[in-house]
């Protein structure tokens, strides 16, 4: 261990592009999963939306495009485009403001804007399937096709 604490200082002085590229990953690591200790909602496995639907009735908005959704869905969810998504103005969305709401698109990766956009309308309880749709048919989970 002495021998490495002796050498890091010639290691970091004939290696500042690797450190430095080291130094920025890490920042980046440690605010990422800072953040995701303060955020106000949460996000679930496809098993843990299967456990929350068994609990409770959550209303599944499914934030996908049209010709997604229609592919293939999650039962029961509901569609509303990116683009028109307004928790104040939703109607299926101001009638649920105590009930559990779930976000799902394609992947999972664009709807943390709207669980923050819900927390600010709120909402309590705010969750977002990890994945999306893709991770609830990989776990070979139910599907539905069409516009319903």
């Amino acid at each position: 261990m002495n021998d490495v604490l002796q050498k890091l200082p010639a290691f970091v002085s004939n290696h500042t592009a690797l450190v430095a590229l080291f130094v920025v990953i890490l920042v980046a690591l440690v605010a990422t999963e800072v953040g995701r200790l303060f955020r106000k909602w949460k996000t679930l496995t496809p098993a843990g939306l299967t456990q929350l639907i068994n609990r409770d009735t959550p209303l599944i908005v499914d934030l996908s495009a049209s010709a997604d959704f229609e592919k293939a869905h999650i039962p029961g969810a509901k569609n509303v485009a990116m683009s028109q998504f307004d928790p104040e103005t939703q109607k299926d969305l101001s009638k649920a403001k105590e009930l559990p709401v779930v976000l799902v698109d394609k992947d999972g990766r664009g709807v943390g804007k709207a669980a923050n956009r819900l927390i600010k309308a709120g909402f309590p309880k705010v969750f977002v399937l990890e994945g999306g749709t893709y991770a609830w048919q990989t776990a070979q989970l139910p599907v539905v096709k069409g516009k319903k």
